[in-house]
């Protein structure tokens, strides 16, 4: 529907707690959001309901020559330590920040493509912004645009764009980004959150391409481009979630060509995505699984004491702990609780409280022992740690 001018008044009917002073008035849209981490689960399980192999945790170590081509390439499981290797007619780099480590691997002359660009958000109880109104507010002091969102009964605030000389596996947000979050959070919102009441805070790496000289990053693209090297590898970054499977298309165009593959018309313009319904499914959290949310009924109708909750601040239940490992492919505490649902995003605390009840659950459909329980939980509570607003630690990366 199209957008339109709100008078002071109406912006308060939708919002209650913005903030009044300097309010003249507002512009209503519409916008639509997502659950990232479903989304990528279930396009995962996509991949492989059309016959693709899916492995998690293989970490590529290598690339794989002949004459000057690449091949295949060289893997290893980062869970056990055993190494793989895997041929293909084409070889597909799409590792977003990390896509330039593996373009110097193929060609030590590889200029770097991608310059990093760090964005925070907090996440605050939805008291702060009740209703299912979001708040984007286009320029702060600084030119930035801020955003208040409802998300998943939560608001999230956020966010920044720092450009960072390197890049980690787990991000951090800095000091200054995290001030000036709640800064302007309070400059837009009537109640001010303080340090306390925010329940998660989380850093996330923008893949932006550098073009033209390397030496000039002022011109960035948050398009997605596709570089394919001499040896024949193809990379692809940059790009955003809402154009996934034109980027698709795209990249499978260029394998073609390379792998001397046949050229065949792309379908991914009307395949459905592995769980779509048109059922309703009123529980919130059992939503976001879509046609699978069926399976996990059963199996809470199997096993009653499966319906428990892991935390009492967290929507999950403990039946789709067991979902994640069987249907999922989750292999460690964190991957249920922060990358099958969002429980580290919405309540860091509350997650690593949730910890041993998902080791437990885990345990014997992996068939590990109570020493891999007490070395998961162990790491995930450490983990968690660099969520928690209140208690800074040291911006180094991890291992």
């Amino acid at each position: 529907s199209p957008s339109k001018v709100l008078s002071k008044e109406e912006v308060l009917a939708r919002i209650p707690t913005v903030e009044t002073e300097n309010l003249t008035g507002g512009v209503e849209y519409h916008d639509g959001q997502f659950d990232d981490s479903r989304l990528a689960v279930n396009l995962a399980q996509t991949a492989a309901d059309c016959g693709a192999c899916v492995a998690n945790y293989l970490r590529c170590t290598g690339l794989i020559k002949e004459d000057g081509a690449v091949s295949g390439v060289q893997l290893v499981d980062s869970l056990d330590g055993r190494q793989y290797e895997v041929r293909g007619k084409a070889v597909v780099n799409a590792t977003g920040v990390f896509v330039d480590t593996l373009r110097k691997l193929d060609d030590k002359t590889a200029k770097e493509m991608v310059a990093v660009s760090q964005g925070i958000h907090i996440v605050l109880p939805k008291s702060f912004l009740p209703g299912n109104s979001a708040v984007m507010i286009p320029k702060t002091a600084d030119g930035r645009v801020l955003f208040c969102v409802p998300w998943h009964d939560h608001v999230v605030v956020g966010t920044t764009d720092t450009p960072l000389s390197g890049h980690s596996e787990e991000p951090r947000a800095l000091q200054e980004e995290r001030d000036f979050i709640l800064e302007h959070a309070a400059l837009f919102l009537t109640r001010d959150p303080q340090p306390e009441d925010v329940l998660s805070i989380f850093a996330g790496l923008r893949p932006l391409v550098k073009s033209g000289d390397a030496a000039h990053t002022a011109a960035l693209s948050r398009d997605h481009t596709i570089v394919v090297a001499h040896s024949g590898l193809i990379t692809v970054t940059g790009g955003k979630w809402t154009t996934y499977r034109k980027m698709a298309e795209d990249v499978v165009d260029q394998a073609e060509m390379v792998g001397n593959l046949d050229n065949r018309d792309c379908e991914t313009r009307h395949l459905q995505i592995h769980g779509w319904t048109k059922h309703a499914i009123p529980e919130p959290h059992m939503a976001l699984y879509g046609s699978d949310a069926a399976g996990i009924q059963k199996l809470m109708k199997q096993q009653p004491e499966l319906q428990e909750k892991l935390h009492p601040q967290l929507p999950y239940q403990k039946a789709e702990v067991l979902w994640h490992v069987r249907h999922e492919m989750a292999q460690t505490v964190e991957d249920v609780l922060s990358r099958r649902t969002r429980a580290l995003l919405l309540n860091a605390r509350a997650s690593a409280e949730a910890a041993p009840a998902v080791a437990a659950l885990m345990a014997p459909e992996l068939g590990k022992d109570a020493a891999w329980v007490q070395e998961q939980v162990t790491a995930y509570q450490q983990f968690a740690k660099g969520y928690i607003f209140t208690e800074p630690e040291s911006t180094a990366p991890r291992g």
